[in-house]
């Protein structure tokens, strides 16, 4: 009797697990159609914060969510390999073993799931070119494209695209999203963002030849608005990156390209697209608190219209994270328990912007105050009299020219409109580079589950090639 028991238990158990691994079959999901990858270059964990408060309504009790509080789903290592090739990026060497990592190496282990060195572009420590989500997603049959703020050649895009040993050799970069092909055909359909100066040079005009691969030029953000379905579109919207959020007076032009990519985009088989909001991190390295904000605007709009964009096509993922964290931000500093981000709203223009002006002699010091949006008192206006007294004296000592003594008041000017921003707000910053957090990882639609919890960065990339349909 006890055998019987025990084989009849062991039958039961074997048809339990039969009948879960056939559901398990019958219930996985299809894989998403569409991927939409979102890089926020510098998008520690300290920047939602900030952007919580800074857009949270005064008039009323309870702090609003925003979308980044409602998508979010985990975080994400970000350090690079422990191999260090010996170039300098951004002025300075990369030790073995430092935790630190560059763009170029958190992008190509975004897009590889390989981890690298900083300042690789899409290549291994042995310079061995990787295979990317985005190049596997064109293999598949996919439409592919690119919108981004800074030039299109820059780390993150470039190391979705191109194979390169150094991120600076933009031109090599441009030539590679021309000359490499996926099966015979150019790796992006869709490339939008700035880097005019790239692909219109003295030795080759680039743009003149994707023209005569079949791709439309777009020179202007108002021709994104006649966006087809099926066009090949080659945007390119300033000389090298576009002008920050502030300036452009919230126009948000990441939400733009986003909007016209995926019109652009979508087709039977799906799409493959990678945003960058890449300006977050520009914000980051100038510790410059309303160019960050102006940038996390822009990000949060496109973030919103993608959630409606999903919720009407369910079959698309979206998957939001960060290459690393930047200038290590802080809510609050100097000790004192204060935190007023509103004080940044009524800016007229950005902090660089109203130095230029003022270097410039389009401002006056005394009508400052009013671009601002608050009151400057006698010591603050009185010290930048006291930087442009001392920028005057240093032409005699040195005998400067006209540009560089501009460049230095401008330099003066905009570090001290910082510093008082950063005082009134109670901002505070750690570095004008990047530190090792882990940074925030958000994702909905098909597929979102996967990113649940924490990972590598390089498992974002496995996670996706899998949704991708790879083995």
């Amino acid at each position: 009797m006890k055998y019987l028991l025990s084989g009849l238990a062991l039958c039961v158990a074997t048809a339990s697990t039969q009948a879960k691994q056939q559901q398990t079959k019958t219930d996985t999901p299809p894989l998403p159609k569409n991927i939409i990858m979102i890089v926020a270059d510098g998008m520690g964990p300290v920047y939602p914060s900030a952007y919580r408060f800074w857009q949270d309504d005064a008039n009323t009790a309870k702090v609003e969510s925003t979308i980044f509080d409602k998508v979010l789903v985990g975080s994400s290592s970000t350090t690079p390999s422990s191999y260090a090739k010996n170039q300098a990026i951004d002025g300075q060497h990369t030790p073995a073993n430092s935790y630190v990592t560059d763009s170029a190496a958190s992008a190509t282990a975004l897009a590889t799931g390989v981890k690298t060195y900083n300042g690789a572009i899409g290549v291994d420590v042995h310079l061995k070119p990787q295979l990317t989500v985005l190049e596997y997603a064109k293999q598949r049959g996919k439409r592919t494209g690119i919108a981004v703020t800074s030039q299109i050649v820059h780390a993150t895009p470039a190391s979705y695209i191109a194979k390169n040993e150094s991120r600076r050799n933009y031109n090599a970069i441009a030539d590679d999203y021309l000359d490499s092909t996926i099966d015979g055909e150019l790796k992006a359909d869709v490339m939008l963002g700035g880097g005019v100066s790239y692909f219109q040079r003295e030795d080759r005009n680039l743009i003149a030849e994707f023209n005569e691969q079949g791709y439309q030029y777009l020179s202007e953000f108002t021709q994104l608005n006649n966006v087809q379905s099926g066009d090949k579109l080659l945007g390119l919207f300033a000389p090298v990156a576009i002008d920050n959020n502030v300036d452009l007076n919230y126009q948000n032009p990441l939400t733009q390209m986003t909007k016209a990519a995926v019109k652009a985009l979508d087709n039977s088989n799906g799409y493959f697209l990678l945003v960058e909001a890449s300006q977050v991190d520009w914000g980051g390295h100038a510790n410059d608190m309303a160019y960050a904000m102006g940038e996390m605007h822009d990000l949060a709009m496109t973030m919103e219209f993608l959630h409606a964009y999903v919720a009407k096509h369910p079959n698309t993922l979206v998957v939001l994270t960060a290459d690393h964290n930047t200038g290590g931000m802080s809510i609050g500093s100097s000790g004192k328990y204060n935190w007023q981000p509103k004080i940044i709203n009524k800016l007229s223009k950005s902090p660089l912007a109203l130095a230029k002006q003022l270097a410039s002699d389009e401002l006056n010091i005394d009508d400052l105050s009013s671009s601002l949006g608050f009151k400057l008192s006698e010591s603050e206006q009185s010290h930048f009299v006291t930087l442009r007294l001392e920028n005057q004296q240093e032409v005699l000592d040195k005998q400067l020219n006209k540009t560089k003594t501009k460049e230095k008041l401008v330099t003066r000017y905009y570090g001290f409109i910082k510093e008082i921003i950063d005082l009134k707000t109670g901002a505070g910053w750690t570095s004008s580079g990047h530190t090792g957090l882990d940074v925030p990882v958000y994702a909905f639609g098909n597929g979102a589950e996967n990113f649940i919890g924490h990972q590598e960065n390089t498992d974002i990339a496995d996670k996706i090639f899998t949704l991708l349909g790879k083995k």
